[in-house]
C-alpha cells in the first residue's frame, strides 16, 4: 500500500525525513484505469540510507531541484561545513545543490550497508562552495520543457558555478580530514568560434596564494544537435546550434606543500586566464599513496621499446612486445610512471596475463591518433582472461564516432582493479564468466562507462560476473548496463545470468540511463547510488532492441536515485522504469523484476513509470518529492496495454499539487496491492 505525507515539495533537501509504521493487514485490490487509494501503512527508507543534513539557507542562487542537503551511506561520514556537504567518499556521501548552504550530513545508520562507492576521494560541489567576486551560480529550479541540455542539466547537482570576469572565483574549505595532493576539475569553457574547441587554463589558490594553472581544454566537449543533429555529438559545426556536452574532467598533483586540513582552495579567473567563462562543476579532491615500485620478476615495457612522456614516440610495438614476452614466460607485464603513447590505431592484445601499473595517478597509455580513431577498431586493449590493475587509459578522441573503447574483455575469472579510464569511447565492455571490475575511475567517456555483456570480444556468455565500488560520471551512454543480447544476424547467445553491481557510484550521464539492465536472469543490483541523469532514465529495468534477450528476473534494492529522468525526445521520462520500451522498442517480454527499499528522490517527471511487464514486484520503496507523479502505470511513451504488478508498502511524500501517489493509466494492466 502507498502512504502520501503531501508535505509540499522539499526544494533544498536531499532526503526528506521518513515515517516509520510497522505494517499491518489490508485488504487485496487490484486498480483500475486512475488512481489508487493509499493506505495506511508507510516504510522507511531504505536500509544504509544515511539521514540527511539540516536544510541549507543563503544562497546565492535560491533553492534549485533536491539540492542543500547531504546524503550519507551507512556506516560513511559526510564532511561539507558551512559552505555545504561534499560528495563521495565513504558511503557515498553527496553535496546540496543550487547554492544553498547545507550543514553536514549525519553518519549513515547503524544497519544495512552504504550506498555508493567508497571512494580515495571527496567532492566538493561548485554550488557547496563560497562564489565571490561576483561569481554566480546557475542552477536548474525546474524540470526542462525542451528535449535539449544546458549546462546546469548536464553539472553534478544540476548546479554549477559561472566565473566570467576576473576576479570571480569559487572556494572550498578542505574538511576531508587529509593533507591533499591531488585535484581532479569538472569544468567547461568556451568552443572556439568554428568549432574544435580551445585550451586556457583556471588559476588554483590556496590559502589566499597562487599555487598554479590548471590547465583546460574544450576539445572534447561541444557536440551541436541542431541542423538534424538531435541525440548525437559528432558534429562540431556551432552554426548547427542546441549544444551539449559541455563539460570535461582534468586533473594533477598540486604545487607544493600538502594543502592542510582546514585550509581553502579557490579557483579563480584572473587576467591570464583567457577564456570568456569557466563553468566550474565539481572538485575531486584525494591524496594518492606514493607511486608502487615494480613487482619482483616482472617485465617492464621500456626494456622493450615502450618510452614514458614523449608524444612523438609511439610506443605501440614496445609494448605489445613485452606482452608477448610475458605470455610466453608467464610474467607480469609492468606499466611504471609516465605516459605511454600509442600513435597508430593498433589494438594491444594479451591473454592470461597480469598487467599491472604504478597507480592510476601515475601510469597512462594514451591513444594519440592524429583527428581521433576513425578505422573503427575495438579498444586500446583486447584482454581475454586477465588481470589488469592500477593504470589509467585516455584518448585524444574529438567525438563519439573518432574514439575507441579503453578495453574489451572476454574469458573467465578476468579482473579489472584501480583503471582510471577517460575520453574513450567506452570503460569496459566485457563478457565472459567470473570476472569483476572494481575500484575503478570512469568519467568522461563518449559513450558507456561499464557494459557487462555477452558478446564482447569472441565472448557469447556473461554469467557470474560483478560490477562494485566503481565512480562513473559524465558518460555520453549509459553510466553502467546489464547488456544481454539475444542475437546478432545469425549468432545467438547465451541469456546473461547471475550478474551483480552494488556500490558503485553513477553521477550525471549526459548521453543514457545511470544503471539499465536489459535481459537475462537472476542479476542482483544493489546499493547503488545514481545521480543527475540529464535526459534519461536514471534506473532502468527492462531489455535493449528488439534483438536483446527478455528479462525474467532481477533483484533492484537499496538503490538510491536523485534527480534522475528526463526529457530526451520530450517524453518526461521517469527516474526509475521496469518494463519493455525503456530504450524506445516496446518489444519482448519483461517479468519477474523485485524493485525493494530503493529511494527516489527529486525525480524530475514521474517517480517511478511502468510499461508492459509481469510479475513484478515494487516494495517499500520511498518516493520523495517528485516533479509530477509518485508511480505511473502506462505513462505517455511507456505504453502497458497489459502486464502485472504488486505494489506495496512504498511511501511517497512531497507531491505537488494535482499529483498523485499512483495512477494506472492503463486497463489491461492488474495492479495488485496487498
Amino acid at each position: 500500500m502507498l502512504v502520501i505525507r503531501n508535505i509540499g515539495p522539499l526544494f533544498g533537501c536531499a532526503i526528506c525525513s521518513l515515517l516509520v509504521v510497522g505494517l499491518s493487514g489490508c485488504s487485496s485490490s487490484s486498480s483500475t484505469p486512475g488512481e489508487a487509494a493509499g493506505g495506511t501503512n508507510a516504510v522507511s527508507g531504505a536500509p544504509g540510507s544515511g539521514s540527511a543534513g539540516a536544510p541549507g539557507s543563503g544562497g546565492s542562487s535560491g533553492s534549485g531541484l533536491g539540492g542543500g542537503n547531504a546524503l550519507a551511506g551507512s556506516g560513511g561520514t559526510s564532511t561539507g561545513g558551512s559552505a555545504g556537504a561534499a560528495t563521495g567518499g565513504v558511503g557515498g556521501s553527496t553535496a546540496g545543490s543550487a547554492g544553498a548552504a547545507g550543514s553536514a550530513g549525519a553518519a549513515g545508520g547503524a544497519t544495512g550497508p552504504s550506498v555508493g562507492a567508497n571512494t580515495p576521494f571527496i567532492s566538493y560541489e561548485a554550488e557547496a562552495g563560497t562564489p565571490g567576486g561576483g561569481a554566480t551560480v546557475v542552477s536548474l529550479t525546474v524540470a526542462p520543457t525542451s528535449q535539449y541540455s544546458s549546462p546546469e542539466l548536464e553539472s553534478s547537482g544540476h548546479a554549477y558555478v559561472n566565473l566570467s570576469m576576473n576576479g570571480q572565483y569559487v572556494e572550498w574549505t578542505n574538511n576531508t580530514g587529509k593533507a591533499i595532493t591531488f585535484i581532479n576539475l569538472r569544468a567547461a569553457i568556451p568552443d572556439s568560434a568554428g568549432g574544435g574547441g580551445i585550451t586556457s587554463t583556471i588559476n588554483l589558490y590556496v590559502d589566499g596564494t597562487m599555487r598554479q594553472a590548471l590547465p583546460l581544454s574544450s576539445k572534447q566537449t561541444w557536440g551541436y544537435e541542431g541542423n538534424n543533429h538531435y541525440n548525437n555529438v559528432d558534429s562540431d559545426n556551432p552554426a548547427d546550434g542546441d549544444p551539449r556536452k559541455f563539460f570535461d574532467d582534468s586533473h594533477a598533483f598540486i604545487t607544493g606543500a600538502p594543502v592542510a586540513p582546514g585550509s581553502k582552495i579557490r579557483l579563480q579567473k584572473d587576467a591570464a586566464n583567457d577564456a570568456a567563462f569557466y563553468y566550474i562543476d565539481v572538485i575531486d579532491l584525494e591524496a594518492p599513496p606514493p607511486a608502487a615500485t615494480q613487482p619482483a620478476g616482472s617485465l617492464s615495457i621500456t626494456d622493450y621499446g615502450a618510452k614514458p612522456n614523449d608524444i612523438g614516440t609511439d610506443s605501440t610495438n614496445g609494448i605489445q612486445s613485452c606482452i608477448n614476452a610475458a605470455q610466453t614466460q608467464q610474467k607480469t607485464v609492468w606499466i611504471p610512471s609516465g605516459t605511454f603513447y600509442l600513435n597508430t590505431t593498433k589494438n594491444l592484445v594479451a591473454t592470461g596475463i597480469t598487467i599491472e601499473g604504478a597507480g592510476m595517478w601515475y601510469s597512462t597509455i594514451y591513444r594519440n591518433v592524429p583527428g581521433g580513431n576513425a578505422s573503427g577498431q575495438a579498444a586500446l586493449f583486447d584482454v581475454t582472461s586477465c588481470t589488469v590493475k592500477n593504470f589509467a587509459l585516455d584518448s585524444n578522441a574529438p567525438t563519439r564516432s573518432l574514439a575507441a573503447g579503453a578495453m574489451d574483455t572476454t574469458g573467465t575469472n578476468w579482473l579489472a582493479d584501480g583503471i582510471w579510464t577517460m575520453h574513450t569511447l567506452s570503460g569496459f565492455w566485457a563478457s565472459g564468466t567470473g570476472g569483476t571490475v572494481q575500484n575503478c575511475r570512469l568519467i568522461s567517456i563518449w559513450a558507456d562507462g561499464c557494459n557487462l555483456n555477452n558478446v564482447s570480444l569472441t565472448g557469447t556468455v556473461g554469467s557470474n560476473l560483478t560490477a562494485k565500488n566503481n565512480f562513473v560520471r559524465g558518460t555520453g551512454d549509459d553510466a553502467m548496463a546489464i547488456n544481454s543480447v539475444d542475437y546478432n544476424g545469425n549468432t545467438h547467445y547465451t541469456a546473461m545470468s547471475n550478474i551483480t553491481m552494488e556500490n558503485n557510484t553513477t553521477v550525471t550521464p549526459w548521453g543514457g540511463k545511470g544503471i539499465g539492465i536489459y535481459g537475462g536472469s537472476g542479476h542482483v543490483v544493489q546499493n547503488n547510488y545514481i545521480s543527475d541523469c540529464a535526459r534519461f532514465i536514471g534506473l532502468g529495468v527492462g531489455k535493449f532492441g528488439v534483438n536483446g534477450s527478455d528479462l525474467t528476473s532481477a533483484t533492484v534494492t537499496g538503490n538510491t536515485v536523485a534527480r534522475c529522468g528526463g526529457n530526451a525526445f520530450m517524453q518526461q521520462q521517469p527516474a526509475l522504469h521496469i518494463g519493455n520500451g525503456g530504450d524506445g522498442q516496446g518489444v519482448g517480454n519483461v517479468g519477474g523484476a523485485k524493485v525493494t527499499n530503493n529511494i527516489i528522490d527529486h525525480a524530475l517527471y514521474n517517480g517511478v513509470g511502468f510499461s508492459t511487464s509481469m510479475n513484478d514486484l515494487l516494495e517499500n520503496n520511498t518516493i520523495s518529492s517528485p516533479g509530477m507523479n509518485g508511480i505511473v502505470i502506462s505513462p505517455p511513451f511507456y505504453p502497458a496495454p497489459t502486464g502485472s504488478a504488486t505494489i506495496i508498502g512504498n511511501t511517497v511524500t512531497g507531491l505537488a499539487p494535482g499529483m498523485k501517489d499512483l495512477v494506472n493509466d492503463s486497463a489491461g494492466f492488474v495492479v495488485t496491492t496487498q
